[in-house]
């Protein structure tokens, strides 16, 4: 045998690049502004556009039940707490250098963490099957629109799957992209789209304030909808602080003035529920307004990517050794054809599942990481030991969500208003689902979690004395 002989070595990723494995090093490399750049793109959505139907209409009435402000308001402060959220997840991560599904191998162990990362994956795929059906959809308003055709709708899924596909190879790469072309773009369109809307007047009358809270809880599912992986870059930030801060920052202003502008969009035409993308309509009505809507539909890539990239990323942690560029092909394909047949129909559903599922899970990772000191050992190996008593906060704030606003999906509905018959509750205008679910789950990782033994043990612990 020759000094050359043995393993194979895996190859390596570009210089300051993702790595492709998860036993290669993670590169420390977004500044705060990388950060803050790509988290304010993700955060104006055009698919959060039509999502604002649920905030005026957050019980699925048929009409707004929302005054103007009301749901302002609910925008405003859903978005507050949901970007805050994304922050202490940012923090996890950039400390940890672990992407979001390893890491919560330090929460429930590495076989158990298989639970959540297998629903992450499914979430992920829907989630980037929405953002390309809403893509395509863009472009078959702005062909209408220009040459008076839609054109073929298959042929725009294909090559926005292509682009996103294309974009995840090179993840990084991708961000600095946004960092430096995309962003500025995207302000001007923004900017153009308020200023016609103002113009065009909102109508303030109507609607009231009884559903705020209902209206919140969906506001705060769709910044919650990042949660799963925020740590799949903020593991590259070089400081926790610029995790953090780039995050909040970003994703903050550009939630607020997406929903914002989603609402009032929504304002200026008849309400129609049955047609999410109706809401289009006052963003193309000048051909300056075509332009900027296009720059957004093309802008609208980078959701896609985030979701394809973390369904490879996510699916590392069942496949430790698996070269993400080849997850990313197969995540980006799977993507691309469940885009072909999918339609819009379920979109509050899927919505509020995720924050029932992510919400309380999260309430149980910010407890044990910050508080109860696990932040001083988190075991993120494949050999982190199963604590399946976690998982009991997390399942208790899942049905206390569930018990609040229970998913509409037939059947599934219809055990949760049982439930709520059998216990006797009633669901009150003030109830958020989203806030509840976070503190019994909080609530219940205190009374059922250990603290973990401080890694920094003082010299009468090391001595052995008692």
């Amino acid at each position: 045998m020759t000094a050359t002989d043995g393993p194979t070595p895996r190859p390596a990723a570009p210089e300051n690049e993702a790595p492709l494995t998860l036993d290669q090093p993670t590169p420390k490399v977004l500044t705060g502004l990388d950060q803050g750049t790509f988290w304010a793109n993700l955060g104006v959505s055009l698919l959060g556009f039509s999502g604002m139907l649920v905030v005026l209409d957050p019980l699925g009435t048929g009409s707004p039940t929302l005054s103007f402000a009301a749901a302002v308001t609910a925008s405003v402060v859903g978005t507050l707490i949901g970007t805050v959220a994304l922050g202490l997840a940012a923090v996890t991560g950039a400390r940890t250098g672990a992407p979001s599904m390893v890491l919560l191998r330090g929460l429930f162990g590495a076989k158990a963490s298989y639970i959540p990362t297998i629903l992450n994956v499914l979430q992920m795929v829907g989630w980037a099957v929405f953002e390309l059906v809403v893509i395509s959809t863009g472009l078959k308003i702005i062909s209408r629109q220009v040459f008076g055709e839609p054109g073929p709708v298959w042929l725009y899924v294909v090559i926005a799957g292509a682009v996103t596909t294309a974009l995840t190879l090179r993840p990084l790469g991708a961000l600095r992209l946004i960092r430096r072309y995309v962003t500025v773009a995207v302000v001007l369109a923004i900017a153009y789209l308020g200023w016609h809307l103002a113009g065009r007047g909102i109508s303030m009358e109507g609607g009231s304030w009884k559903d705020f809270w209902f209206a919140t809880d969906s506001v705060i599912a769709v910044s919650i909808s990042w949660l799963p992986l925020v740590a799949d870059y903020a593991r590259h930030s070089r400081s926790e602080k610029e995790a953090f801060g780039g995050l909040v920052v970003g994703q903050t202003l550009a939630g607020v003035a997406s929903s914002v502008l989603g609402v009032a969009a929504l304002a200026v035409i008849a309400f129609d529920s049955t047609d999410p993308y109706k809401v289009f309509d006052p963003f193309t009505a000048t051909s300056v307004g075509v332009i900027c809507f296009g720059v957004l539909v093309l802008r609208e890539v980078d959701q896609s990517f985030a979701n394809v990239y973390s369904t490879a990323v996510s699916a590392q942690n069942l496949l430790p050794r698996a070269d993400r560029r080849i997850l990313c092909l197969i995540s980006g394909t799977l993507a691309t054809g469940l885009a072909l047949l999918v339609n819009m129909g379920s979109y509050a559903s899927f919505l509020y599942l995720i924050g029932a599922v992510f919400i309380p899970m999260f309430a149980v990772l910010v407890v044990d990481f910050f508080v109860l000191g696990g932040h001083r050992a988190w075991d993120v190996s494949e050999q982190a030991p199963t604590r399946w008593v976690m998982l009991l906060p997390w399942a208790l704030g899942f049905a206390t969500y569930q018990l609040i606003a229970p998913t509409k999906i037939a059947g599934w509905s219809d055990f949760w208003a049982w439930l709520q018959d059998a216990v006797g509750l009633t669901v009150q205008p003030w109830m958020s689902a989203s806030l509840l679910s976070f503190a019994v789950a909080a609530l219940t990782t205190f009374a059922v979690g250990r603290r973990r033994q401080d890694v920094s043990a003082s010299p009468r612990q090391h001595s052995g004395q008692r």
